[in-house]
């Protein structure tokens, strides 16, 4: 797993929580993945901006495409774009896998860096509910959970994971979980199909036969 690829759980917050950040802070950074975009994603991602004069947003994994990073980069930033419709006080990155967790930590450090010498400041938070990511990120930012930028009634536990398997599962049930703007952008540019056609659910019951055999 890369050690992006969880943005993690924004029902509740972590006991390493920088309590010293005092929001609204200048600027302020999360890395995740983002693919789909779904309800939690959304309110997290308007959080970033309500709390923050500038919000730099990292699209984690933007060098993979399979089944759990189904949208490209440019897509996934296309589905950001949408949900903050209307706000500018952000920025895109994108932050590709390295596979290796200190030289992701450097990375970053330098993307963030090069984000702040064109949007001026500093950096006030690190966003992520992510432990390891924590652990990487802990000694360069202060690092807050996510949940401290949501209000608790649009606080939500999907994952990024739960939808994408909706998706695969056919009918029109995961569009509950995604806000309307990202589920028409998926279906006006044929993303639900493409995803559906390259990577399909496995049937069940070869699923079960095979984990009976083995």
């Amino acid at each position: 797993m890369s050690v992006d690829s969880r943005m993690g759980d924004v029902g509740a917050a972590s006991e390493c929580d920088a309590d010293e950040v005092r929001l609204p802070v200048s600027r302020i950074a999360m890395v995740a993945r983002w693919k789909p975009v779904h309800l939690g994603h959304a309110a997290v991602l308007r959080g970033l901006s309500d709390h923050a004069e500038h919000a730099l947003i990292g699209i984690g994994s933007s060098n993979q495409y399979n089944r759990e990073n189904p949208f490209t980069a440019s897509e996934t930033a296309a589905m950001i774009q949408r949900v903050l419709a209307g706000r500018d006080n952000y920025s895109l990155f994108y932050v590709p896998d390295l596979g290796n967790g200190p030289k992701w930590r450097l990375l970053v450090r330098d993307l963030i860096s090069e984000q702040l010498r064109t949007v001026g400041g500093s950096l006030g938070a690190f966003v992520t509910a992510n432990d390891y990511v924590r652990s990487l990120m802990h000694d360069l930012y202060p690092v807050i959970h996510p949940v401290r930028l949501v209000a608790p009634r649009e606080r939500s536990r999907r994952t990024g994971t739960e939808v994408r398997r909706a998706m695969l599962q056919g009918g029109d049930a995961w569009r509950r979980l995604v806000p309307p703007c990202v589920a028409d952008y998926l279906e006006e540019n044929h993303l639900l199909e493409r995803f559906r056609r390259e990577f399909p659910a496995p049937d069940p019951a070869a699923l079960a036969a095979s984990t009976q055999e083995a």
